[in-house]
C-alpha cells in the first residue's frame, strides 16, 4: 500500500460550494490540498490519498504503476513537440507540470569576444611549443564569449488540482506508447474514476478528461502555479478558465526589457454540475464528466524567423492560448482524442519490434517493479528492451515535431527555472545523440527541427567564425540555445569549434536515408559546405618539432570533455590536432565531396576538400597501450574511465574505423572501450553500446544496455545521467536498432551495404521487427530465431542496387522504386 509522505502543513479542507469531508488520512497527514499550497515548487509531490492496488497490467505496450508519482522523475511525459506535460497521477492531489518548447530566457546577442582574433596566433604558438597551460590561461581570458554563459530553458508552469477522494482502491496509472495517452484509474466508494491525458498533436492543447461510473461524481478544483515571473488570474473572457500570464525579466545593456512573454491557460468544459472561480481557484462541482483544455504560448519569434534575421514578432500569448483552446473545445472529445491518436500513429506505427521471450513474470510487473526485477537478476527481460525502444521513439515523436523546436537536453520536459545544464543544446554530442534514432527508426521528418536550428545558427555562426577566428563559413562551439549563441561558453572546454561540423553530419545522413536531392541542394549541402569552409580556414600546418609536422591540424584543440597529464605531472585540456577533431573533419569533408558529386556541382571545392583530406594526420594507435590515441601526443588520461569517448567518433557515429576496412584500428578501438570500462553516465553508456555494435560484439553491447537499464534508468524510463538527460534514451534506442540493422558501409559505387543482425546479442536471439530504415532508401522487415535470420522483406523506396548481407552471406539485387523483395534465410529471393 502506498503511504503518503508525512508533512507538517496545516489542516485544510474545501469550504465553498460542496462539502469535502476531512478523512482520517487527511487528519493524520495534515497535508494542504493541492489548490491551496504555497511555497517553492520542487521535484517532490505529496498526495493526501491512501492508495491500494492489485491492478493488472493494462493492455498494450504501456509503462504502468500501482501508485501515483511522488517525485517528478516518476511522472509520465506527454507532448506534441510544442506543449509538454508531466502527469503525476494523483488521486486527492494531482500535479501536471507544463512546458512550452520556446520558453527560453535570453535574447539574440553578439557574444563574440573582441580580443579573440588578436590572441589566436599566440594561443597557437604556445600549443605548438607544448606550453599547454599558458595557452589555456590566455584563451580563457581572451576567447570566451561575453557573456560566457547562456540563459536557460524554463518550465511554463504547473496545474495543481485536488479532489474530495482520499482513499482509492485498484489504482493504476499508465502511458500507452501505442496511442500517446496517459491514463489514471482507481475506485473510491464504489465509483470507478478515469482520467485520460494527452498532448494533442492536432489541436495544440494538453487535454485531461475526467469520467466516473456514476453521474454527478466529478468534483475537483485547481489553480495554476509558477515559481516566478507570472501570476494566475481568472480569464475575464471566460468564467470557466484560469490564466497564467508572465514575462521573463531580462533586460539588455541599455535597460530595455527583452524577456519573452508567455502564458498558460486552463479551461474546463463540464457536463452537468457547475463551474465557478473563487479566490483564484477554479471549482468543478458534481459534474457527470469534465474536460480540461490546457494551452500555452510565447512570443518567441521561431527558428525560421531567426534564420531570416527577424528577432521579434507581434504575438499575444494570452490570445493564442484562447484560440488554441477554442479550436480544441469545439470538437467532441471522442473526435479530439481520435484525431490525436491518428496523428501520433502516423509515426509510431511505422516500426514494430517484438523479442520472443518466455519471461511472463517480468512482463506482468508494473514498470518500476520490472526495473527492480532487472536489477535483481542483473539483466532486463527482452520485453522491457522492446518497450524501452518504443518509449525512445515515443519521446522523439513527442518532443521534436516539424515546425517546432528540436529536442533539448531534457527533450521537452523540465520543471525548474534553471534546469541542469540549462536544458540547452549541447553540441559536443548530446543534441546529436537525440537524433541518432531519427532515420533508422523511421522518424525522418522529426529530424527537421534540428535542421531548422542549424539554419538559425548559420548567420551568427558566420559572425563568430569571422570575429573569433578570421575564417569563412560558420561555427558553433560546445553548446547553443534558442537565440543563436555560437561563441565559446562556460570555460576552456567551450573553446571547441567543432559543433557545426558535427551537426552537418546529420544533414548528409538525412539524405543517405531519404535520397531527397531537393533537400540536399537547398538546405543540406549549403550548411555542410559552410561548416567545411570554416574548417578549411581553421586548420593550420603543424610546424617542425611537433609530432605531425606538415600535417593540417586544429589549434586550439580540445577532446570533450577529458584532460590529460603532461610530462611534469600537471594536467591540461588544450593541445593541437585532437583525434576527435580530425575524425569529425574527415567525416565532414568526405560527406561534402559525396554531396557535391551527387549534385554535380563545386568541382573546385571538391578538389580542395580532397587535397585537405590527404594532409590530415591519421588516426594513430598508442605504442604504449595499443589503444586509439586521444590526442596528438600520447598523453596519459587524467580520468581513464571518462564519460566521453570522443576519440572514437570515427567508430560511431562516424565510419572511419570499421571491422572490415581498418581491422587494426578496430582492434585498438576495442582496447580503448575496454580501458574506458563498462560503467558511465546514462548517455555515455548509450554511446558505448553503439560503438560495441559497430565492433559486432552484441553480447558486450547488451551488457552495457543492461547496465543502462538497471543502473541509469529512472522509474518512468527517463535516462539518468544523473540527473535526467534524455539523450541516453535516444542513444540507446538507436543502439537497439543497430543491433538488428546497420547500413553505414558505403561501397565504391556510392551504394550502401545493409547488414542484417550484425550485432545481435544472445539475450535477444529470437524476434521480429518491421519498418527499420537503411541508407539507400530501403525499409526492412525481418524475423530471426536462435540468432539466425528466418526471412526478410525489403521495400525499395528509391530504386537502385540493394546490397544486403547476413553472417557471411552477401547478395546484390537491382530494384525498382516501390518494389518489395522477399528473401529467405539465405537471402535468396522468394517468388
Amino acid at each position: 500500500m502506498y503511504q503518503p509522505i508525512r508533512s507538517a502543513f496545516r489542516k485544510n479542507t474545501w469550504i465553498t460550494g460542496f462539502l469535502f469531508t476531512v478523512t482520517a488520512a487527511h487528519a493524520q497527514t495534515s497535508i494542504v490540498p493541492a489548490a491551496e499550497r504555497a511555497g517553492d515548487i520542487t521535484a517532490r509531490w505529496e498526495d493526501r490519498a491512501q492508495c491500494s492496488s492489485q491492478a493488472n497490467k493494462p493492455a498494450g505496450p504501456v509503462l504502468w504503476y500501482r501508485r501515483p508519482a511522488r517525485v517528478w522523475e516518476e511522472a509520465l511525459p506527454v507532448g506534441n513537440g510544442r506543449m509538454g506535460a508531466m502527469i503525476f497521477g494523483g488521486v486527492a492531489d494531482e500535479r501536471i507540470q507544463l512546458n512550452e518548447s520556446t520558453l527560453w530566457d535570453g535574447y539574440p546577442k553578439d557574444a563574440d569576444n573582441p580580443a579573440a582574433l588578436k590572441a589566436l596566433p599566440e594561443v597557437r604558438r604556445l600549443l605548438f611549443e607544448n606550453k599547454n597551460n599558458e595557452a589555456v590561461k590566455l584563451a580563457s581570458k581572451t576567447m570566451l564569449g561575453v557573456p560566457e554563459r547562456i540563459k536557460p530553458y524554463q518550465s511554463l508552469g504547473e496545474l495543481w488540482l485536488d479532489q474530495p477522494v482520499t482513499n482509492a482502491d485498484n489504482y493504476s496509472r499508465s502511458l500507452d506508447v501505442a496511442t500517446a495517452v496517459a491514463t489514471v484509474k482507481y475506485t473510491a466508494d464504489g465509483v470507478e474514476y478515469t482520467r485520460e491525458n494527452f498532448a494533442s498533436f492536432v489541436d495544440n492543447a494538453v487535454v485531461v478528461k475526467f469520467t466516473a461510473s456514476r453521474p454527478g461524481k466529478i468534483s475537483f478544483r485547481f489553480t495554476l502555479r509558477r515559481q516566478q515571473d507570472a501570476r494566475c488570474i481568472p480569464d475575464a473572457s471566460d468564467h470557466a478558465a484560469l490564466l497564467l500570464d508572465g514575462r521573463l525579466p531580462i533586460k539588455d545593456t541599455t535597460g530595455k526589457p527583452r524577456g519573452i512573454r508567455f502564458a498558460a491557460r486552463a479551461k474546463v468544459m463540464n457536463n452537468g454540475g457547475r463551474v465557478y472561480i473563487k479566490d483564484g481557484i477554479l471549482y468543478v462541482e458534481n459534474a457527470n464528466d469534465a474536460t480540461l483544455y490546457i494551452t500555452g504560448a510565447t512570443n518567441y519569434p521561431g527558428l525560421k524567423n531567426l534564420a531570416k534575421g527577424i528577432t521579434t514578432v507581434n504575438t499575444d500569448p494570452v490570445q493564442q492560448c484562447r484560440n488554441y483552446a477554442a479550436t480544441a473545445a469545439a470538437k467532441a472529445y471522442t473526435a479530439l482524442k481520435a484525431a490525436h491518436i491518428a496523428a501520433y500513429k502516423k509515426y509510431a506505427d511505422r516500426v514494430t519490434l517484438d523479442f520472443h521471450t518466455g519471461d511472463t513474470v517480468a512482463a506482468a510487473l508494473p514498470t518500476d517493479e520490472r526495473l527492480e526485477y532487472a536489477r535483481r537478476t542483473g539483466s532486463p527481460d527482452a520485453g522491457l528492451v522492446a518497450l524501452y525502444f518504443q518509449f525512445g521513439r515515443y519521446l522523439l515523436i513527442s518532443s521534436s515535431q516539424p515546425g517546432h523546436m528540436p529536442a533539448n537536453l531534457q527533450g521537452l520536459w523540465a520543471w525548474q527555472m534553471t534546469p541542469p545544464w540549462n536544458a540547452d543544446y549541447h553540441t559536443n554530442i548530446n543534441v546529436q545523440m537525440n537524433y541518432w534514432p531519427a532515420e533508422i527508426t523511421n522518424l525522418s521528418e522529426l529530424h527537421q527541427p534540428l535542421f531548422d536550428l542549424e539554419e538559425a545558427l548559420a548567420k551568427p555562426g558566420a559572425r563568430t567564425a569571422r570575429q573569433t577566428y578570421g575564417a569563412k563559413g560558420w561555427v558553433v562551439h560546445h553548446l547553443t540555445d534558442a537565440w543563436g549563441f555560437t561563441a565559446p561558453a562556460d570555460g576552456p572546454q567551450g573553446i571547441w569549434p567543432m559543433g557545426a561540423a558535427w551537426l552537418a553530419q546529420h544533414l548528409w545522413e538525412h539524405y543517405t536515408y531519404t535520397g531527397d536531392k531537393t533537400f540536399l541542394a537547398q538546405r543540406g549541402y549549403p550548411l555542410m559546405k559552410g561548416a567545411a569552409e570554416f574548417m578549411l580556414d581553421f586548420l593550420v600546418e603543424a610546424p617542425a618539432g611537433t609530432v605531425c609536422p606538415g600535417k593540417l591540424v586544429t589549434n586550439p584543440s580540445y577532446s570533450p570533455e577529458n584532460a590529460f597529464l603532461l610530462p611534469d605531472g600537471t594536467s591540461s585540456v588544450f593541445t593541437y590536432g585532437a583525434t576527435m577533431d580530425i575524425e569529425i573533419i574527415h567525416d565532414l569533408l568526405n560527406n561534402c565531396i559525396a554531396a557535391a558529386t551527387t549534385l554535380g556541382i563545386d568541382p573546385a571545392f571538391r578538389a580542395q576538400c580532397a587535397a585537405t583530406l590527404q594532409r590530415l594526420p591519421p588516426v594513430r594507435i598508442s605504442p604504449a597501450t595499443g589503444r586509439v590515441m586521444e590526442w596528438a601526443e600520447d598523453y596519459p588520461e587524467k580520468e581513464p574511465h571518462h564519460r566521453h569517448t570522443s576519440h572514437l567518433f570515427g567508430l560511431y557515429p562516424g565510419n572511419q574505423i570499421t571491422m572490415e576496412g581498418t581491422p587494426e584500428l578496430a582492434a585498438a578501438a576495442r582496447k580503448t572501450l575496454e580501458g574506458r570500462g563498462d560503467d558511465g553516465t546514462g548517455w555515455s553508456l548509450a554511446w558505448k553500446i553503439n560503438m560495441w555494435n559497430r565492433l559486432h560484439d552484441g553480447n558486450h553491447a547488451f551488457r552495457l544496455l543492461s547496465g543502462l537499464l538497471t543502473k541509469k534508468t529512472l522509474p518512468n524510463l527517463f535516462d539518468n545521467h544523473p540527473p535526467f538527460q534524455i539523450d541516453g534514451n535516444f542513444g540507446a534506442t538507436a543502439a537497439i536498432a543497430e543491433m538488428l540493422l546497420q547500413s553505414q558501409h558505403r561501397k565504391s559505387d556510392g551504394t550502401f551495404e545493409i547488414a542484417l543482425l550484425p550485432s545481435l546479442p544472445d539475450a535477444l536471439a529470437s524476434g521480429r521487427v518491421s519498418g527499420l530504415c537503411a541508407r539507400g532508401g530501403f525499409v526492412i522487415d525481418m524475423e530471426w530465431q536462435n540468432g539466425k535470420l528466418l526471412h526478410a522483406t525489403v521495400t525499395s523506396k528509391l530504386g537502385g542496387n540493394l546490397n544486403i548481407k547476413t553472417n557471411d552471406k552477401t547478395v546484390s539485387y537491382a530494384t525498382r522504386k516501390g518494389e518489395v523483395i522477399k528473401l529467405n534465410s539465405q537471402l535468396s529471393k522468394v517468388l
